[in-house]
């Protein structure tokens, strides 16, 4: 019999609402919480919680920990790291972990050119950040292009280019030049999305936003916070020729949709275009703070102290990255890829019917099920896929988080049986049916 949540007290139980009560009285009310969940101990895709309560996680610690919760291997590395050297500064130093990453990931070919050279940092955001100040350095333009719905991180460049919610730039400003482009959504705007983005870029260009002018062209390869949009087959070899005619650097975040999460190392394999810069943070590392930024050597040419991180590329960080790259090479990027397509393939049968759900889409292991009021209409269902997730999930025990303004992901960890993704599916569609009495 496959496992299933174990709800043992009322949710949150009592220690949970203790610590719950203790961390909302000291930690920066700036942070969002979408369960009241608190996680003591976890394995694979199964959390539990001080209360004894067990919880089916289908958010991964938004999509981080790709080898699940605890892996064994990555473990043991941290461990075997953590005797040895904790912390060494790479930015003045040199230990082997790092520079065997570094090689590493530069032998993956993820950029154009031959060659190419790896900056650690230790989150999206300084990844990001670094991509953007490398794209300046080389290019000696100022202006940047990323689109609306985007997320790129929270520090102040990268919220230049974030656009998915206007309660993460409010009160931030001024930001530095970034012009929003509109990311094609095939579900919403038809056969003709891509033309539709591109028609929308050359008139920006042709108004407000010179391309000889723009340093780079940041886009998630697929859209993570903005809902899990799989863009058209065509989208990313647009850019790479808009960009390449008018000498912009194209940037491909992959901070969520890389590392093996949508069934290949890197998402833009699926569609075989390569860019001048990839972001690379999340998975890296299966939950230790890590991040990378890798160009071609062509373009990072930049000179000692021009940029630097005190604790990026962290020894231990990057043992647990090593561990991680030899699970998802081994077995877990297919895994991502075969359950990934189970997965779907219960989803639709389970609930692709329903009055509510207007799109069900992913790869691999980064899915989303976009929430409708009417599906003639694709009237969004906002209010009601927060009260899904926020509620009827959590208290089947189901951990689940929301994309863009109507859509509930998946993205657990890249260890999840075909059993267990059938439990997931179970619980959504019986939370479903019986939160819309359908």
């Amino acid at each position: 019999m496959s496992r299933r949540p174990s709800l043992r007290t009322e949710l949150p139980g009592p220690l949970a609402r203790a610590l719950i009560e203790r961390s909302n009285a000291a930690v920066s009310p700036s942070y969002t919480r979408d369960h009241p969940l608190v996680a003591e101990r976890a394995e694979g895709v199964w959390i539990t919680d001080p209360d004894g309560n067990e919880f089916l996680d289908m958010s991964a610690g938004i999509a981080v920990t790709s080898t699940g919760h605890c892996h064994p291997r990555v473990v043991a590395a941290i461990q075997e790291q953590a005797a040895k050297l904790i912390h060494m500064s790479g930015t003045d130093f040199f230990y082997p972990v790092q520079g065997r990453l570094a090689d590493r990931l530069v032998r993956m070919q993820p950029v154009v050119g031959d060659k190419c050279r790896v900056y650690f940092g230790n989150s999206g955001t300084e990844a990001n950040e670094a991509a953007m100040k490398l794209a300046r350095f080389y290019t000696g333009r100022k202006h940047f292009v990323a689109f609306l719905d985007a997320f790129h991180g929270r520090t102040l460049g990268a919220l230049s280019l974030t656009a998915s919610k206007a309660r993460q730039r409010e009160g931030f400003g001024p930001f530095l030049p970034v012009t929003h482009g509109i990311y094609p959504d095939p579900y919403r705007m038809g056969a003709n999305a891509t033309q539709m983005a591109l028609d929308h870029l050359d008139n920006l260009f042709r108004t407000t936003c010179p391309p000889e002018e723009v340093a780079a062209l940041f886009v998630e390869p697929v859209q993570g916070e903005g809902g899990y949009i799989i863009p058209p087959t065509d989208w990313l070899a647009s850019l790479r020729a808009l960009c390449d005619k008018h000498g912009i650097l194209l940037v491909f975040d992959a901070v969520q949709c890389g590392m093996g999460r949508t069934g290949k190392m890197f998402a833009w394999e699926h569609w075989g275009v390569k860019p001048d810069i990839i972001t690379l943070a999340k998975g890296i590392a299966s939950g230790m703070p890590l991040s990378a930024t890798i160009a071609s050597e062509r373009l990072m040419q930049w000179k000692p102290g021009a940029h630097a991180s005190t604790f990026g590329g962290n020894p231990v960080a990057c043992a647990a990255a090593h561990a991680t790259l030899d699970l998802l090479e081994e077995s877990l990027i297919d895994n991502s890829a075969q359950v990934g397509e189970q997965m779907m393939g219960m989803l639709r049968d389970a609930v692709g019917a329903h009055p509510y759900v207007g799109d069900i889409r992913g790869k691999g292991l980064m899915i989303g099920v976009e929430l409708v009021m009417d599906r003639a209409s694709k009237e969004r269902a906002a209010d009601f896929r927060n009260a899904l997730v926020m509620d009827c999930f959590y208290r089947s025990g189901m951990v689940l988080l929301g994309a863009g303004r109507n859509t509930v992901r998946f993205c657990p960890g890249l260890t999840l049986a075909p059993e267990e993704a059938q439990t997931a599916v179970d619980l959504f569609a019986t939370s479903l049916h019986a939160l819309t009495q359908v």
